[in-house]
């Protein structure tokens, strides 16, 4: 069973915490992680870009000169693709880049994501972290007591405002709450820091579906 050290907010180890080996410490599926990080970047494509056909261009309605007798190239319109500023054959259409894969491919990328970050000691559990009120500092004083840097990824059991307000203002510093963190989260951040309640949710989670 995968264990981790326990810290509190000042910094200071006040015990462990045994994590589920099913989640934390499974095989690493480094293609299925790939796919899944594909899909997720592909959800966030806008798919507004848009070029005009000849048919959408103003003008071109009259025919250049005559079909016979210029010597040059017959030509019905000067809105043709192989005129300068006419029209693009073939060209992007506003369109949704969205699709999704089977959700058993998702959780399992999410378990090797998970792994990643425990095998390579870059995932931290805090005993518990509650903010009374909106402070940035409160969150700044907290990674420099457990000595983190970079990029971090700041996960807690359920929403919290608080949080949320307070950390999003730290460049590198992504708060989320555990049953909405995906793939992409999880390694574009170098520090995962999860909360007690948050480590409970996610297995949680992974248990219910499981059994279901």
């Amino acid at each position: 069973m995968p264990t981790v050290d326990v810290y509190n907010i000042e910094g200071e180890q006040v015990g462990e915490l045994e994590l589920s080996a099913e989640i934390f410490d499974t095989r690493v599926n480094d293609s299925l992680l790939f796919e899944v990080s594909q899909m997720l970047l592909a959800a966030r494509r806008r798919g507004t870009a848009s070029t005009k056909t000849r048919g959408e261009i103003r003008g071109g309605g009259k025919k250049p000169w005559k079909q016979k007798g210029t010597g040059r190239a017959r030509a019905g319109s000067t809105r043709s693709p192989i005129w300068v500023g006419g029209g693009t054959v073939f060209g992007p259409k506003p369109r949704n880049y969205r699709y999704l894969m089977p959700k058993k491919m998702r959780r399992a990328a999410l378990r090797s994501a998970l792994t990643t970050k425990f095998a390579s000691n870059n995932l931290m559990v805090l005993d518990e972290l509650n903010i009374s009120e909106p402070k940035t500092k409160e969150i700044v004083k907290m990674l420099n007591n457990l000595h983190v840097s970079g990029s971090v990824l700041l996960v807690t059991g359920k929403s919290d405002l608080n949080i949320l307000k307070s950390g999003r203002n730290i460049p590198g510093v992504t708060t989320a709450v555990a049953n909405q963190i995906n793939v992409l989260e999880i390694l574009n951040h170098g520090t995962l820091i999860l909360t007690r309640e948050a480590v409970a949710r996610i297995e949680e989670v992974f248990s219910h579906e499981k059994s279901a």
